[in-house]
């Protein structure tokens, strides 16, 4: 997870202008795969987002994985990090990791104080999964 954060990290840092940093959320956004639309239920929908998000979890060999969406692309840019972030890796090293290494993205700087609810709430989302996982 450190890794594909520090990827992530060194990506925006490329970019001197924040508006540049919001474009790039934004392009990832809109290369993100989209779900279908019979995945798009209450169950897999985050509460507290101000844009429809979805996060869907599936389990392979243990580890966890994730498929996300949103209605709006900067949200499901930012979903498709987290997605991307804590994918691969079983609940226990998700339930491990420090959520404050995330604020190292600086996306306090990028986005609206109600996105960054939003995205604490999807944050939150992927460690119940893990949660879940981890008692099964």
């Amino acid at each position: 997870m450190q890794e594909k954060l520090e990827n992530y990290i060194e990506e925006l840092s490329l970019f001197d202008d924040i508006m540049d940093k919001y474009e790039y959320i934004i392009d990832l956004g809109k290369r993100a795969p989209s779900l279908r639309e019979n995945e798009k239920i209450d169950e897999y929908k985050i509460q507290g987002c101000q844009s429809s998000v979805w996060i869907i979890k599936e389990l392979r060999e243990g580890k966890l994985y994730f498929k996300t969406d949103s209605d709006t692309v900067i949200v499901r840019g930012l979903a498709r990090i987290l997605g991307d972030i804590f994918a691969a890796h079983l609940p226990q090293e998700i339930l491990n990791f420090d959520t404050k290494e995330l604020e190292k993205l600086g996306l306090q700087e990028i986005i609206s104080p109600v996105r960054l609810n939003g995205f604490t709430s999807m944050i939150n989302k992927i460690y119940q999964y893990a949660k879940d996982e981890n008692r099964g």
